[in-house]
């Protein structure tokens, strides 16, 4: 029977040391997870304290003037999926230019989209050409080798390899021009 009651009384003291210590690193999380809140509303840009917006989101203003919102994982119940960050401009204050600060009148603006127009059809018409010409080169996957490849076929494959990456820079060219050219006014 004694051996019974040390053993079990062996047991409720591994069971405190076990609680003491979880409550010991619960603890020093809070303190971890203060100091981890500090760090991402640094690395964030904050010049306020955060604001907790919902469990593990929190918002605070940068020197901009923009909001920061940022998810921080195991805080305040949070689910531990982090939601990227982005910053949102705030609306309820409009962004004035300072005193003294250079304007620029609308047909002097206007004269520079329409340049800034005419560069990038230029350049959509350069690389429109470029990847012709580097289809041509490519001829779907299977240009005739040239003379020095025909004796070595891993000259072949580094050619073909070069070509296709050709064509695929300049369709991607292409579509980022297209996308500039269709942001603007």
């Amino acid at each position: 029977m004694i051996g019974r009651v040390k053993a079990v009384a062996g047991i409720w003291c591994c069971r405190a040391l076990v609680w003491c210590c979880a409550s010991v690193c619960a603890l020093a999380a809070g303190d971890g997870a203060a100091a981890s809140l500090a760090e991402k509303a640094r690395e964030s840009g904050c010049n306020s304290k955060p604001v907790a917006i919902s469990s593990g989101l929190y918002k605070c203003v940068t020197a901009s003037g923009s909001d920061a919102f940022f998810n921080l994982q195991g805080i305040s119940g949070g689910s531990g999926a982090s939601a990227p960050e982005r910053t949102v401009r705030r609306t309820d204050s409009p962004v004035v230019s300072p005193p003294g600060f250079p304007r620029v009148d609308g047909e002097t603006q206007k004269g520079r989209d329409d340049l800034r127009r005419k560069v990038l059809s230029d350049e959509l018409s350069a690389e429109e050409k470029f990847l012709a010409d580097a289809r041509a080169a490519y001829g779907s996957g299977a240009p005739a080798p040239l003379p020095e490849e025909q004796a070595d076929a891993e000259k072949y494959r580094q050619r073909i390899s070069r070509l296709r990456q050709a064509v695929q820079l300049h369709e991607r060219n292409i579509e980022a021009l297209k996308k500039e050219l269709g942001n603007m006014h």
